[in-house]
């Protein structure tokens, strides 16, 4: 497992905050307050119930640290570990109150993001051997998208375009008001910096052609069966980056990683991927 760097604090906290005001309202807790004496505190574990990779754990761990700044949290395995069901993730300490209310925000976060590096890390093992990488795209949660491709990350995947400044991506509809394909690349080299990298999306292969005709630095194959992406690959013989995109799923995936495309950009990674199953459990309570 290699080392996946942490996302800076500054860039989680507006994130949980946000969270954690949605979920308390205006009064609080209603339910933990009534019950749980304000004195009591709590050892809690977050435990999977099903195997997968986890990812989340720092902006669960500043869910309880918002609420109250004293709670421990001891990480067994940080993100990016795989863990079989019934791993203890974590282990969480502090005021029972505290726990209790950042619960649901802190398993949200957690329980979404290990679901999407687990199903990016289902794909990169499928193509396992092959030289595509595993890459999301722009279909994320509004707001969540930093999050989101983080934990595309922590599963083994790569980023495609964070937002629309990164880079130039030429669509259909670019082409169509355009013109053609010619006239989109051109107006585009005029107009960006000379370290901004351009892609154009082609779905035929005489579309192809004019692209690279174009000098493009990455050409996107949008819903091209196997045979198509394979002689893609040997009429852009390395003048360009191959990206397949469409369609994409971990049984497919294999056929196509081994028609030799450089990138798999998947959508469903991150906008429909399912949340790993993974609980808050108690295992000791004191006044």
């Amino acid at each position: 497992m290699s080392l996946l760097p942490p996302l800076p604090q500054v860039m989680l906290e507006p994130l949980v905050r946000a969270a954690l005001l949605e979920d308390l309202g205006h009064t609080g807790d209603l339910t933990t307050d009534a019950i749980v004496p304000a004195d009591r505190r709590a050892t809690m574990v977050l435990a999977t119930r099903q195997p997968g990779v986890v990812a989340g754990l720092d902006l669960a761990a500043t869910a309880f640290r918002l609420i109250d700044p004293a709670t421990e949290i001891g990480v067994d395995h940080p993100d990016g570990s795989a863990v079989p069901a019934g791993a203890v993730i974590a282990t969480i300490r502090g005021p029972a109150r505290a726990l209790l209310a950042a619960e649901r925000t802190a398993l949200n976060f957690l329980c979404h993001l290990s679901g999407v590096a687990t199903a990016t890390a289902s794909v990169v093992e499928a193509v396992r051997g092959h030289k595509a990488k595993i890459a999301c795209t722009r279909k994320t949660t509004p707001g969540l998208r930093v999050v989101e491709k983080y934990a595309v990350r922590a599963g083994g995947g790569v980023n495609h375009r964070f937002g629309l400044d990164d880079a130039v991506l030429i669509k259909d509809n670019h082409i169509a008001i355009a013109g053609d394909i010619r006239a989109a690349i051109e107006r585009a080299r005029a107009r960006i910096g000379h370290l901004v990298k351009i892609e154009v999306e082609v779905d035929t292969l005489e579309q192809l052609e004019i692209a690279l005709g174009g000098g493009v630095d990455a050409v996107l194959l949008d819903n091209m069966s196997v045979d198509q992406l394979r002689q893609a690959v040997v009429m852009v013989n390395g003048r360009a980056v191959t990206e397949a995109s469409g369609r994409v799923t971990p049984a497919a995936a294999p056929s196509i990683a081994a028609t030799g495309v450089d990138l798999i950009s998947i959508g469903w990674l991150t906008h429909s991927a399912p949340a790993l199953d993974i609980g808050l459990d108690t295992v000791a309570a004191a006044d």
